[in-house]
């Protein structure tokens, strides 16, 4: 690197490597992010992309290399974040039982004195309308009342918020998972406002598509090294998932052949009244669509109550749910990888009341293999595996499951391209031997994989479409639709 490239450097890791045992998370990683340009780090679940993230962030040290921030040497996360570098974890860190505007004062030290609470509503608020125009998020808002999407734009805001130390490098790790496509647009338009005013983006997603259109460099990882650098205009998405390590397959097309005859297996009535009722027949994969937080998890959480209301657990289950929000929701922290797989199917599992570990372990194993999960023992922390893994764990257990009726809240959050593909395969094989699926998911291209798709508005379904009627278009258009009495 010469002096020029130096000065505009705003983080510079050097030969990183980050073991823990036999696993090298890192395996000698260099790596410049410069002022002006939004790198695309791309690479499957386990790649090594969150430790690079905890390397540049100051979170992580190195066992060996050297991190440098604005050209000066340094560690930890002071140092970090006096160079102006912030992150936005996949898994979001607010507070849920504190505002807004109290958790930007936990983030932004400066927001202090007299009066700090009337500056940091007028500051999150300020930075929340540039970025997301139209919202309707309080600053007094308490955090828990908020909706996974609300909490991912209030975590953004506060990320991008300048209190004190001008903020030059801001990490965005799927920042997009939880968000329609009205607001991942308006965010995208944001981040290259940002960085076309000099400012540095690490933008991290599994939708190709994103990395595409808002890189300038994308850096590909795999087995914890750098295996692809270049231009991002140099990538197609074929040549992105190549360079991944994945097979492209041909997408197929929806085979249409369900019978929708004879009674169906999960059944709502309209909401207050309007719109359309729902329905499911056994061996379909319907889709939940429409803008975020207008109805979709509310509809999913009322079948699931309806079928499982009793607290007392059933043998036979009626319906297995995958939750969304996998840290609110779907994971036990404390508990191993494997305890948190097969606490969905116990009763599969014990005999007289007493648990077969053999067996338990055999069959965590056996989806361990399946899906995916990178892990060298299941028998370590759910909170060893990346984000992604952990929603693998979590989908294994409902898949596991004898539910005849799967509930899933956005599922794929953070999944790779690979094991995507794997599972659309398990869906479209457990869907072939009568399995129902109620698909909700924030990527349109998972919508679009579905039978049939609900859109909903105002808490209420607007429209069902099937067959060739499934469309982006359709979708989108139908989104803005009232409901009718």
């Amino acid at each position: 690197m010469n002096a020029s490239e130096a000065a505009t450097a705003v983080v510079s890791v050097t030969d990183a490597k980050v073991h823990y045992g036999a696993v090298r998370a890192l395996d000698g990683v260099t790596l410049t992010i410069r002022a002006g340009e939004c790198i695309g780090l791309v690479g499957h679940n386990g790649a090594g992309k969150s430790t690079i993230v905890n390397v540049i962030n100051g979170g992580l040290s190195p066992h060996q290399g050297s991190v440098a921030f604005g050209g000066t040497s340094g560690q930890g996360i002071k140092a970090a974040r006096e160079a102006g570098i912030r992150c936005v974890f996949q898994e979001l860190s607010l507070c849920p039982n504190l505002t807004v505007v109290e958790n930007t004062r936990v983030m932004h030290r400066g927001l202090a004195g007299w009066g700090w609470r009337l500056r940091g509503a007028q500051i999150i608020a300020k930075k929340l309308d540039e970025i997301f125009p139209g919202h309707s998020i309080e600053a007094s808002e308490q955090v828990g009342n908020l909706t996974i999407a609300e909490r991912q734009m209030v975590e953004i805001a506060i990320t991008f918020c300048e209190i004190g130390n001008p903020v030059r490098l801001v990490i965005l790790d799927e920042p997009t998972s939880s968000l329609d496509a009205r607001l991942a647009e308006q965010l995208l338009a944001y981040v290259r406002r940002f960085v076309d005013a000099g400012g540095a983006v690490v933008f991290i997603s599994h939708i190709l598509s994103e990395i595409l259109s808002i890189a300038s460099r994308i850096v590909v990882m795999k087995d914890g090294k750098v295996v692809a650098e270049r231009a991002a205009a140099d990538f197609s998405e074929h040549g992105l998932i190549e360079a991944m390590g994945s097979v492209v397959k041909a997408r197929q097309a929806r085979e249409l052949a369900v019978a929708q005859s004879g009674v169906p297996v999960l059944t709502a009535r309209t909401a207050r009244g309007i719109g359309l009722p729902f329905k499911a027949h056994r061996g379909e994969i319907i889709g939940f669509a429409g803008l975020g937080g207008h109805g979709q998890t509310e509809m999913l959480i009322d079948l699931f109550n309806t079928r499982s209301g009793n607290w007392l657990r059933p043998a036979d289950p009626a319906v297995a749910f995958v939750a969304g929000d996998r840290a609110v929701n779907g994971t036990f922290t404390l508990w191993s990888i494997l305890k948190n797989f097969s606490i969905g199917v116990l009763p599969d599992l014990s005999r007289l009341g007493r648990l077969d570990e053999k067996q338990e372990e055999a069959l965590g194993q056996s989806w361990r293999e399946r899906i995916g999960i990178r892990t060298p023992d299941m028998e370590h922390g759910i909170l060893s595996l990346s984000g992604g893994n952990q929603q693998k764990v979590l989908f294994a257990r409902a898949l596991a499951s004898r539910a005849p009726v799967v509930l899933m809240d956005d599922p794929m959050r953070g999944v790779d391209f690979g094991t995507k593909q794997e599972v659309y395969g398990i869906l479209r094989s457990e869907a072939a031997n009568g399995r129902t699926f109620i698909w909700y998911s924030t990527e349109m291209d998972e919508v679009c994989l579905c039978d049939r798709v609900y859109v909903f508005n105002n808490g209420a379904i607007v429209a069902e479409l099937s067959g060739d009627d499934v469309s982006e278009e359709n979708i989108l258009s139908a989104s803005f639709k009232e409901a009718a009495a």
